[in-house]
């Protein structure tokens, strides 16, 4: 690999990584005719499995499924559809995704405890089953390693997004070139714990089981669970990678110095896709970074973080680029940390608007042009001691109100 950045991105998401295929078809479950709405992905080998799920209470039927899948360690293909949750759905919800699993592993020719299920649409609707089989079967005969490929499958994925959320890097581990690739999809629903919506990423790392669980969890502590479009957490979130160990690198079993450039390459892969979300964000036109910093302690840094990204006021005034940091300040000290008004300093686009308890001379203008950029950067430092987070969040516009009133219809 020549010199250069740590990590070069490359074409192909999920299927950038050697020995993966992937597909995207459409089987009739959207209702936009000729919508994709089903995608395969499958290793041609087995693969070390890991993930990290939503912890709502009432968690969808496939996210149960590829818990168990998880849990073993093991798996070479996902199926997922769009269009439909299958979540609250009951027992019939649970036999549906496991007939997920078994109609792919039948046209894979894998058993079925290898086939990780997720799926994303409306909750509450019966999973047109007879659709869902012939769409498994459709894809496993257009299953491709091309880079078209895995973008079929990205759109596959999609729901109110705008677009496919693709991403895929090389880099160096062990002396050997490394992949990683990821597809996501997310613009609404979306709040931070444990996932956030459904991402499938793909590596050709060699890894153990216990390493790759704990490089997700922090990767995803680092990137998706710092993201928020509407303080909503939904039913179906996963996050599922694959290591297949193609790549020939000493496997990585310990918490060492190749251990840590994995996880700072699945990182950087999770990262990258948690912004496209917030950028994608239902009717967003503001990307907006909340860094709040010198909290007195890392967890009150990021409940001040959150509180602030899931203010319908504030992220109101980001619309409409209102420079009302009253909001922000009010947020941070009602949201249940230590606040001290007179430590406090609060910094929007660069420009100081508060500072020891009373308005900053900023003129008013000056923070008015700070709210114009299509991104916008918050800074607050509460000056209580050394804790600091970062959460990515979106304006709340009428678009976003008018998509999820007919969301249902």
């Amino acid at each position: 690999m020549p010199r250069g950045p740590k990590f070069r991105k490359v074409e192909g998401g999920v299927t950038a990584t050697d020995g993966f295929s992937a597909a995207g078809v459409s089987c009739g479950i959207k209702t936009s005719e000729g919508a994709l709405d089903l995608g395969l992905l499958l290793s041609d080998r087995p693969c070390v499995a890991a993930g990290v799920f939503t912890t709502i209470a009432c968690p969808a039927a496939p996210v149960l499924w590829s818990r168990g899948l998880v849990e073993q360690g093991s798996g070479r293909a996902v199926v997922v559809n769009s269009g439909n949750a299958n979540a609250c759905t009951g027992e019939d919800g649970e036999r549906d995704a496991a007939a997920m699993a078994i109609a792919a592993g039948q046209e894979l020719g894998i058993e079925p405890d290898q086939v990780a299920v997720a799926s994303t649409g409306v909750i509450g609707r019966p999973l047109p089953m007879d659709k869902v089989v012939v769409g498994v079967a459709d894809a496993a005969e257009e299953l491709s390693p091309a880079a078209t490929a895995g973008d079929r499958f990205a759109e596959a994925i999609l729901t109110t997004d705008t677009a496919p959320k693709t991403i895929a890097i090389r880099t160096v581990l062990d002396g050997k070139v490394v992949t990683v690739g990821g597809a996501c999809k997310g613009a609404g629903m979306i709040c931070p714990d444990m996932a956030t919506m459904l991402a499938f990423l793909t590596t050709d790392a060699a890894i153990s089981p216990r390493p790759l669980r704990r490089a997700l969890r922090a990767a995803a502590d680092a990137s998706f669970n710092c993201i928020t479009v509407d303080g909503d957490m939904s039913t179906n979130d996963t996050v599922l990678v694959l290591a297949n160990g193609s790549a020939g690198n000493a496997r990585i079993t310990d918490g060492g110095e190749a251990y840590r450039h994995f996880v700072e390459a699945l990182t950087f892969v999770c990262t990258h896709l948690a912004k496209m979300i917030v950028r994608d964000g239902e009717g967003a036109t503001k990307f907006v970074e909340i860094n709040v910093r010198n909290a007195a302690s890392r967890d009150e840094a990021r409940t001040a973080a959150r509180a602030i990204a899931n203010s319908p006021l504030v992220k109101c005034a980001l619309h409409g680029e209102d420079p009302n940091w009253g909001r922000i300040i009010c947020k941070a000290a009602g949201c249940g940390i230590r606040f001290k008004p007179g430590l406090a300093k609060l910094r929007i686009g660069g420009k100081l608007a508060f500072e020891g308890g009373t308005p900053a001379d900023t003129p008013i203008a000056e923070l008015e042009q700070a709210m114009q950029p299509a991104e916008i950067v918050i800074d607050l430092d509460l000056g209580l001691g050394k804790g600091a987070a970062t959460v990515w969040t979106c304006d709340l516009s009428r678009e976003y109100v008018a998509i999820n009133a007919d969301y249902h219809t």
